[in-house]
Parts: structure tokens; C-alpha cells; sequence
């Protein structure tokens, strides 16, 4: 065979082969994209620089986010952060349809590199912020962007609202509250509940805030009307309410693809909802002191029923940890029973109290009491015997500690013309100094020193609140003063040991404990 015939048959051969390799390629492409595996077509609007690196490096993309990867871990242990984020960035770029790529490195970001920061000042954590926020953003912005179907991006961006932000075990939570609800009041409103602007916008700033809502953040405001209605009241300012829409929306994603999705996977997409849905419940409402400008978390009331319909629908759903659910649920009842009775919403309390008296029977509701069945105690003995564990009903120190807790909040509700909550906190304040009273009667020894007189604390409270120096505002104070009857505000100073006597405030529709 001359040279010229051996050139044209191999040329024929390279053909056929290359022919060949491309159909196979082809079925190995659907094979993939059927199996979840990658995705065999090119990225949708992908920037020109990432879908040249996709196509380019073809297979050798693998190995090198491997080298990059290994480079990155070590860049973050000599505490280059911004090197090692950068290399985090040209690794999504290599791998864009790995969710896990995204789902390490947002979390990397906002738990590993995030807690090297500390304080820029006493309670400033802007730094540690920065890199919260990176996590989330990597995740949002990029993963989900190549990967819209992955349950594992919307469980991890749901725990990150839920858990990071969310609990208290990082020591900038506060912080993190704080920036996030000051970033999404603009859009939800004061009282973070006013999302039907951003559904049916009236003006040009609420069409502002409609695209800024969507296009920056990527919530869909129809959406949250349906989370909210499943799932709330919920104040969207706060994070729990975030956490439960991403959990919704990985489970819409699920719906969407039931062949990629394994069981579990929706469980857990579950549990992260439900478990937000407590944290909303037990710190789910922000209330704003007019004097201080400061505010406080303090519980979502109007969420007793979602909570408890969650839980009833976990344990549907989930029957290997029925058990552990069912516990569960009884424990987030009786904070809820306690939680309302606190707030003087004694009809939802005593509601609720019958229902878990039902729901659980034979199984006591105070801790190590085996004796407190439901059906053996009042509503008003279990309140006061969850506040007296609370508080070590041993201890004369916590016991007033607590007691005048409740007094100061009684007072401070007082100022702000919440006689209900007012009057609720003087009754449990009673009601525990009653029972330490009863119970250290006639006893010996310092363990069991006596509490002073009730009357005495509400006058130590008082006189705390109402001091020039160190006490509430100027005008918290007069509003105080004129509340109790005491006159007004002398700039003399007092004499040493004068005590004002306090007349007792309006009444109320609530009953108070003789």
C-alpha cells in the first residue's frame, strides 16, 4: 500500500471513529443528565469567560479545581482568606454544575473564614458579617443559578438563615439580626409583614423594591404570600422566615423533579422548616423600646398552631423518628403553653393545655415530677412550677432575680400602655414569691433564706427604674411616674432613705391573684 492510500484510509478510519465517539458521547450525556450526574448541555447565559472555561479545558477542569482546591485549604490555614476565597470563586468557575462545589464553599465562608474575624468594636461584627453574607450570596447568586434544581443548595441556604443567623450560638447572632432586618425593612415594612406591595406594586418605589426584592435578593413575592399563608404570620425581616421560604422552595424544587430526589433529602428539607417555624415562634417578633431605640426578640404568638400543625405533619411524614418528633412536639408545647400564659393570652393557654393533656396523657409536663399529669395539675400550678425550675426553687438569689425581672417588664410594659402583659407579670411575679414563700416557711439554714416582702421589691424596682442616674429616660420616667402616682421629678436630691409609696395602676380586664 503506497503512502498517499495509507494517508486517505486512515483519514476515513479517524472519521468513522470521531463519528462514532460523538454518538457515544451523546448517550453518555443523557445518561448523565437523566442520573443527576452533570449537565450534558452548555450553561444558560453563562458569562462568556465561564462558558469558554467549561468547554475548553473539558475534562483537565477536574484535576485542576482538585490542585486549586488543595491550594485554597491551604491558603485559609496561613489565614489568607482573601487568596483562598478568590481560588473558592475560579473553583465554582471550573465545576458550576456540582452543587456540592457551592454548598462547601458557602459554607466554608460563612462558618470557617467567618469566625477568624472578632470584634471591630464591642458588638460590631461587620467583618465577621462580610463573610456571613459571602456564603449566602456564593450560594444564591451562583449556585443556584447553574444548579435551579438542587435540594441540597436550598437545604444548606435554609440552614444558614435557620442556624447561622437564626440560634444563638454564634456570638454575633445578634448582629447578624440586626443587619439583615435593617436590609429587608425597606421591602417588608415595619412590622415586617407588608409583602402585597411587592406582589401588585402602587408606585414607582414599590416597583423599586419589587425588582430589588427579586433581582438582588432572589425572593419571589408570590411565593412568599404562599409561605406565609402555609406557614406564618412570619415577620420577613427576621431570618427564620427566610429559612422556612427556602426550605419551601427546595421542596418545590423537589416536587418538580421526584427522579432526582431521594426521601431523606425532603425530610430533612422538612425538619429545617419546622424547626424554624419554633425558633420564629419562640423569638419571632421584634419589639422596639420608643425611649431606647433598642429592641428586643421576643415571641410570635399568633404561631402556636403552625407550630404544632408542623410537628403533626412531621410525624406523618417521617415515621423511622416519629418517636423523637412526638417529644419533640410536647416539649414545644409546653413552652407554648408557659410563653402565652406570660402573656396574659390565658384563652390560648388554657386551649392549648387541654390539647396536650389529650395529645399526651400518661406522660408528665413538668421536668422530674412524674406525679404532673395533665390531669393532675391547673394551668396556673403548671406555670408557676415551670417559672420555679427556670429559677432553682432553692435559690433565694434567682428566685428575686427573677421576681423582680418580672416586676421591671410589668413596669416597662406599663409605660407603654400594655396593661394586659402588665398585669400578667405582677401575677406570675406574685404567684412565684407566694409559692418560695410557702414553701421556706418556718425553715433553717441559708439555703432556704426567705425572699423580702413583694411590696419591698416592687419598691427597689421602682426606684431603680425611675433614677436620674442609671434608670430609664426622662420621659420613660415622668410616663412611670404618672402611671403609679408618684409625683413628679424633683431635680433636688432625694433624701437617703426615702421610699415613694406606689398606688396601684388602672385596672384591668385581667384578674389579679390575691
Amino acid at each position: 500500500m503506497n503512502g498517499r492510500l495509507k494517508k486517505i484510509t486512515l483519514l476515513f478510519l479517524a472519521a468513522i471513529f470521531l463519528f462514532g465517539a460523538s454518538r457515544v458521547q451523546q448517550s453518555l450525556n443523557r445518561d448523565r443528565d437523566a442520573l443527576g450526574l452533570t449537565r450534558g448541555a452548555v450553561l444558560d447565559n453563562a458569562p462568556p469567560m465561564l462558558a469558554f472555561t467549561t468547554v475548553a479545558l473539558g475534562g483537565f477542569r477536574g484535576l485542576i479545581s482538585n490542585f486549586l482546591w488543595m491550594r485554597a485549604n491551604d491558603l485559609q490555614q496561613d489565614d489568607k482568606f482573601f487568596e483562598a476565597a478568590q481560588l473558592a470563586d475560579w473553583i465554582t468557575k471550573l465545576e458550576p454544575t456540582f452543587a456540592s462545589v457551592w454548598v462547601f464553599q458557602g459554607w466554608n465562608m460563612a462558618y470557617n473564614i467567618s469566625v477568624k474575624f472578632k470584634e471591630n468594636a464591642p458588638g460590631d461584627y461587620t467583618d465577621r458579617w462580610h463573610w456571613v453574607q459571602n456564603g449566602i450570596e456564593l450560594m444564591r447568586d451562583g449556585g443556584l443559578r447553574y444548579n435551579p434544581n438542587s435540594v441540597d443548595l436550598y437545604r444548606e441556604l435554609a440552614w444558614q438563615f435557620q442556624h447561622k443567623m437564626g440560634a444563638n450560638l454564634d456570638d454575633a447572632n445578634m448582629f447578624y439580626k440586626a443587619e439583615w432586618a435593617a436590609e429587608m425593612k425597606p421591602f417588608f415594612g415595619e412590622h415586617g409583614t407588608n409583602f402585597q406591595n411587592l406582589i401588585a406594586p402602587q408606585n414607582e418605589a414599590d416597583r423599586v423594591n419589587a425588582s430589588v426584592i427579586s433581582n438582588k435578593f432572589k425572593l419571589d413575592p408570590a411565593f412568599i404570600k404562599i409561605v406565609d399563608e402555609k406557614y406564618g404570620p412570619l415577620d420577613w425581616r427576621l431570618p427564620e422566615a427566610h429559612a422556612i421560604y427556602w426550605g419551601a422552595k427546595g421542596l418545590d424544587a423537589a416536587a418538580k423533579n421526584p427522579d432526582k430526589v431521594k426521601e431523606d433529602d425532603k425530610i430533612k428539607l422538612r425538619r429545617i422548616i419546622y424547626q424554624s417555624i419554633y425558633q420564629a415562634f419562640k423569638h419571632g417578633r421584634i419589639m422596639a423600646n420608643p425611649f431606647t431605640h433598642e429592641y428586643s426578640l421576643v415571641p410570635n404568638l399568633e404561631l402556636v398552631g403552625r407550630v404544632n400543625d408542623a410537628y403533626e405533619e412531621m410525624a406523618r411524614e417521617d415515621l423511622a423518628n416519629r418517636e423523637h418528633i412526638e417529644r419533640a412536639q410536647r416539649n414545644a408545647l409546653r413552652d407554648s403553653i408557659y410563653f402565652l400564659y406570660e402573656n396574659n393570652r390565658m384563652a390560648d393557654a388554657n386551649k392549648w393545655f387541654k390539647y396536650l393533656g389529650q395529645k399526651f396523657p400518661n406522660q408528665f409536663i413538668v421536668e422530674n415530677d412524674p406525679t404532673s399529669l395533665p390531669k393532675n395539675l391547673t394551668l396556673d400550678e403548671y406555670a408557676v412550677a415551670v417559672a420555679q425550675i427556670d429559677i432553682g426553687e432553692t435559690s433565694q438569689e434567682r428566685v428575686t432575680s427573677f421576681v423582680q425581672g418580672r416586676l421591671q417588664g410589668a413596669y416597662l410594659a406599663l409605660i407603654l400602655d400594655d396593661d394586659a402583659r402588665y398585669q400578667n407579670f405582677i401575677n406570675l411575679a406574685t404567684r412565684v414569691h407566694q409559692k418560695y414563700t410557702k414553701s421556706t416557711a418556718g425553715s433553717k439554714g441559708d439555703a432556704r433564706i426567705p425572699l423580702p416582702p413583694l411590696d419591698q421589691l416592687k419598691k427597689n424596682v421602682v426606684m431603680g427604674l425611675i433614677n436620674p442616674e442609671g434608670g430609664l429616660p426622662a420621659d420613660a420616667r415622668a410616663i412611670l411616674r404618672t402611671k403609679l402616682g408618684l409625683p413628679a421629678e424633683n431635680t433636688a436630691p432625694p433624701a437617703t432613705n426615702a421610699v415613694p409609696a406606689i398606688s396601684a395602676p388602672p385596672k384591668t380586664n385581667s384578674t389579679p391573684v390575691e
